[in-house]
């Protein structure tokens, strides 16, 4: 999940959008809206009942308790359509909008993904905290760009090899098992599997363009199956079971390496990442100050977490840090001074 609002804290498991603000060649005017709330607690609305500019390029229909897809077809130049945080529970009516780019119906209840045919522009589709629980419907959709999946039902990866511009996938938050079924997806360079129920990292090694990847919150016991990843410049791997940083021997672009909520206990296999400028390595196990001393080694190092380990009890713990790598300039949440 995105977050900006604290720039020293590590982001959380999931990577969600963010949210997105009206246009100004969009017009809507609704009479019962007098902010606030956005009307959270009344009636539920029908589209039609909203006055539209017809040639907006961008519409933004978010927290309106919409509860249907439809009157939409005199919109012959949209482009962005938001519908976030509504009640809609079907994806239709929308065979005109064949100008669309941008499809967000994050936060609805949407239980299957049909009726996107017509929509061959579209590049961004966000189906975000719905109750989908298989992956379909999205043939005809090949200048998909980015796939936002989070936070749905999903037990199995399938159905997308034929999205050939394909350039992120967010997946977290489901129950997904097995990593598979990604073959095809060449231009992949973001790929957000946080918070499932993964044991193993497997069958992305064809994913050459992979610049950022995130395993957040599974069942991991190991860091494997990246050897081929030369392009990698950001890899999440908090909260699982992993016990010794490996195999990260071709990583060498790597410039963000979260390992925080794991079983650690030694801080080796780091030193020839040159480009390292984030290691999140809090709430593990590393008792050992020479341990600590491998660093000295990344001469880019920015931020280091290290709190929570056995080693954050020493009432010299910031000071012995800043000796060992006295050009960071973060350690854990606070600014090293």
């Amino acid at each position: 999940m995105e977050n900006s609002d604290n720039p020293l804290t590590p982001p959380p498991t999931v990577h969600v959008r963010k949210s997105v603000s009206v246009d100004t060649t969009v017009s809507v005017d609704d009479p019962n809206n007098s902010g606030g709330d956005n009307n959270q607690g009344s009636e539920e609305q029908n589209i039609e009942d909203l006055i539209i500019d017809v040639d907006c390029e961008e519409l933004d229909l978010n927290h309106r308790r919409i509860n249907k897809l439809e009157n939409l077809e005199p919109l012959r130049c949209i482009e962005r359509l938001y519908l976030r945080w509504n009640l809609i529970k079907k994806i239709e009516n929308l065979s005109t909008l064949t100008t669309l780019r941008e499809l967000e119906l994050y936060d609805n209840q949407i239980t299957c993904i049909e009726n996107l045919d017509s929509l061959v522009n579209l590049e961004i589709l966000d189906l975000s905290f719905n109750r989908i629980k298989e992956v379909t419907g999205l043939e005809k959709l090949e200048k998909l760009e980015k796939l936002f999946l989070c936070a749905n039902k999903i037990s199995k990866i399938e159905n997308i090899n034929h999205l050939k511009s394909l350039k992120l996938l967010e997946l977290g938050d489901n129950k997904i098992r097995t990593v598979e079924n990604l073959e095809g997806l060449d231009n992949l360079e973001k790929l957000y599997l946080g918070k499932n129920k993964i044991s193993k990292i497997e069958n992305i090694h064809t994913l050459k363009k992979l610049t950022c990847v995130s395993f957040q919150a599974n069942r991991l016991t190991e860091i494997s199956g990246l050897d081929e990843l030369t392009e990698l410049e950001e890899l999440y791997l908090s909260e699982n079971g992993i016990t010794k940083i490996e195999n990260l021997e071709k990583n060498i672009k790597l410039s963000t390496l979260d390992l925080a909520q794991n079983q650690i206990t030694t801080i080796e296999n780091v030193s020839h990442l040159e480009e390292l400028e984030e290691f999140w390595l809090n709430d593990n196990n590393v008792s050992d100050w020479s341990s600590v001393e491998v660093l000295a080694n990344n001469k880019k190092l920015v931020t280091v977490y290290l709190d929570r380990n056995p080693i954050s009890k020493d009432t010299n713990y910031r000071r012995k840090i800043k000796l060992i790598v006295p050009w960071i300039t973060q350690i854990d949440a606070t600014l090293a001074r």
